[in-house]
């Protein structure tokens, strides 16, 4: 199908996004709502994997309302019939394999027991770049209607992860009375409206993220050029990547974003697709690269939380491992109870069969000994519960099974 167009797949989309541009509906242009069904990024229905970078703007500009996508094949092998007449949307993927036949020792083709020729994953010595075409479910017959959730079922959820991004991020954040919201590669840092000026969170939410994109732009992080002075050329290239990362922020959270804050770059971006096409391209790969920067930061996040519980495990099994009070400890044929702690570090003990009681150390031979008989199993541990009625020597003697 490739013959349908001369194009390359960055000037079909940037055409088409310069044309939204001057209607007011490229796609990171359309307002959130979050009375509507959560809106989401066209992803294969075989796979359920998302297209990425300028294949998700090149499906987004079909103003499909389903957001699964499939090649003729997927469709056919799954049951399902492509409409007569029904027109393809060019994607673009990197292809570092092939999938080919497995010959046996003669040479001829070798086949599974329903009689398919078998093949083999064989890697390319260099990757290429090649294009596939895929029609939306919406052009197909035979597959289920899509369900989609309710963004409401998310909002919680979708605030709390926000802020856990933002405060794994670090970043260096001030809030003032006034109108403004920006990001100073200067001093590395942002400034935000009060939140109380917002009238939704996830309004300020989706505010401060697009920030957010802006500052993983500095040297020290994802090192894109922030010099240009609001108004070149420069700073509406960067509010590009931010927004179409705005846009996939917003939509990984379910919070969506407000395209009303930055239609004064609107003109510069179509001058900018108009004179360098490829631009959109770039431009998707960035905010891609925003997006799995600062969901990183999530992930780092919750990796800690689990080294935190893992430490807290280790830190109970450590006092497990160690003497505590109402530990009663058989060892060599007598009953050894640990009644309390003393300064530095020792501990009150009593032997049980004698009555005497002494201090011991843990540098002590016998506190070694004593622990080990306690890991070995043979403790019982007694409550600090007032109500319980102390043993006598004879109960204690006889709950070990100890003769005297």
């Amino acid at each position: 199908m490739s013959s349908k167009n001369s194009k390359s797949l960055h000037e079909i989309v940037a055409e088409n996004i310069i044309m939204k541009l001057e209607q007011g509906t490229a796609p990171w242009q359309k307002p959130w709502d979050s009375n509507s069904p959560a809106f989401e990024l066209p992803y294969n229905a075989i796979t359920g994997n998302r297209y990425k970078g300028i294949n998700s703007l090149s499906l987004l500009s079909s103003d499909r309302e389903d957001p699964r996508w499939m090649t003729f094949n997927q469709a056919s092998t799954n049951g399902w019939k492509v409409r007569k007449g029904e027109k393809a949307s060019l994607i673009q993927f990197v292809k570092t394999h092939e999938l080919v036949a497995k010959r046996d020792e003669q040479g001829k083709p070798i086949f599974d027991e329903k009689g398919k020729a078998v093949k083999a994953k064989v890697d390319l010595n260099q990757t290429i770049i090649t294009s596939a075409w895929v029609f939306n479910a919406e052009q197909i017959d035979g597959i289920k209607a899509l369900v989609k959730p309710d963004v409401k079922q998310f909002q919680w959820d979708a605030i709390q992860r926000a802020e856990n991004i933002i405060q794994a991020s670090g970043a260096d954040i001030t809030h003032k009375s006034g109108d403004r919201a920006y990001y100073s590669p200067a001093l590395d840092s942002i400034t935000m409206p009060m939140r109380e000026q917002f009238d939704a969170s996830d309004k300020y939410y989706s505010t401060l993220l697009h920030e957010l994109g802006h500052w993983t732009g500095h040297k020290d992080r994802l090192n894109r050029r922030m010099a240009d002075s609001f108004g070149t050329e420069g700073y509406a290239r960067e509010e590009l990547r931010a927004e179409i990362a705005s846009m996939l922020i917003g939509q990984e959270l379910n919070i969506g974003h407000d395209p009303g804050q930055h239609v004064a770059y609107v003109e510069s971006w179509i001058q900018i697709l108009r004179d360098t096409p490829f631009e959109i391209h770039a431009a998707a790969a960035d905010a891609e690269k925003i997006l799995n920067y600062l969901l990183a930061f999530e992930q780092k996040r919750e990796i800690k939380a689990a080294a935190n519980v893992q430490a807290d495990a280790r830190s109970q099994r450590t006092k497990e491992r160690d003497l505590i009070i109402g530990d009663e400890i058989v060892y060599n044929n007598t009953v050894y109870k640990v009644q309390g702690h003393l300064k530095g570090g020792r501990m009150r003990v009593e032997d049980v069969m004698t009555g005497n009681v002494f201090s011991l150390s843990k540098t002590d031979r016998l506190h070694n000994s004593l622990l080990q008989a306690k890991l070995d199993s043979e403790v019982i541990k007694v409550g600090e519960d007032p109500k319980r009625p102390a043993r006598t020597e004879r109960e204690v003697v006889a709950a070990y099974g100890i003769r005297r």
